[in-house]
């Protein structure tokens, strides 16, 4: 039987995404193998942390040609979605972190205009019913931590609003991407991984 694998890049969260999977009823992998990962039915990229150093876990591990390649679905959250994108701001001494490239889009700092930086805490989404969202009402609440974002593009599947409307959530083919939380959002929050357990 294939393996559900959680991309082990060193971040925070792990431990809380893996019990949220299991209290699904589902088995999970946390790995940083490359034959692990290209042999996986589903792949989640999780994280907290910085765009710089996770980027050069990544490519530590050699982990990066295959994320990109990867065929089957793909649940980036946080900063897991974010480098989905060509680049980040979030780089080391002023400059941008070069990012996985799979969408044409990168992550900015937010413009909050005023409002607390970072982000933390519940908001609501404004989604396009994508499957993703299926049996998860429209301007539900999700967990939010950040301080990048992605602009509304071409991608977006959901969008919240913070100072600015960015972009919540992300599809690019087989690329599912969200900027909250579900591992700390509750039950629409298991609703939304069941859902992409899935797909």
């Amino acid at each position: 039987m294939r393996d559900i694998v959680i991309v082990n890049t060193g971040s925070s969260n792990i431990s809380s995404l893996k019990l949220a999977i299991n209290r699904l009823g589902y088995n999970v992998l946390v790995s940083d193998n490359l034959k692990k990962i290209r042999n996986s039915k589903k792949l989640f990229l999780p994280g907290i942390g910085n765009a710089h150093r996770v980027m050069n876990f990544i490519k530590k591990k050699k982990l990066e040609k295959t994320i990109v390649n990867y065929k089957n679905p793909v649940l980036g959250i946080c900063l897991g979605m974010q480098l989905f994108g060509k680049y980040s701001e979030e780089g080391k001494g002023g400059s941008v972190t070069s990012t996985l490239n799979i969408m044409n889009s990168s992550s900015m700092f937010i413009k909050s205009y005023g409002l607390p930086v970072p982000h933390i805490g519940w908001n609501s989404i404004v989604h396009n019913n994508n499957v993703l969202f299926r049996n998860v009402p429209q301007g539900e609440r999700f967990y939010f931590v950040h301080s990048y974002v992605i602009p509304i593009n071409k991608s977006t599947i959901s969008k919240t609003f913070y100072g600015q409307f960015f972009s919540s959530a992300i599809k690019v083919q087989n690329f599912f991407g969200v900027q909250f939380h579900p591992e700390k959002s509750g039950f629409y929050g298991s609703i939304l991984l069941k859902n992409f357990l899935l797909v």
